[in-house]
């Protein structure tokens, strides 16, 4: 099931997408999340919590679900 991240920012880091998506529960545990599970920004394996995600942006985090980055352009 895809599901929308709302940003209201140009652009959001993976650590702060993993607790909108509420996979972690503080940013001090994206670290360690990204080492045990797998998850991928269009479509690539990324392992690095300050990722830069914008508007249009895919993340699949296993066992989680897929986001899609919206807001501005």
């Amino acid at each position: 099931m895809k599901q929308n991240i709302e940003i209201t920012t140009e652009t959001i880091t993976l650590g702060q997408l993993l607790k909108l998506a509420q996979a972690i529960d503080t940013g001090g545990m994206a670290k360690w999340f990204l080492q045990t599970n797998e998850v991928y920004v269009n479509g690539e394996r990324e392992n690095r919590r300050g990722r830069k995600l914008k508007h249009g942006d895919i993340v699949d985090i296993y066992e989680f679900g897929t986001f899609i980055v919206k807001g501005m352009e």
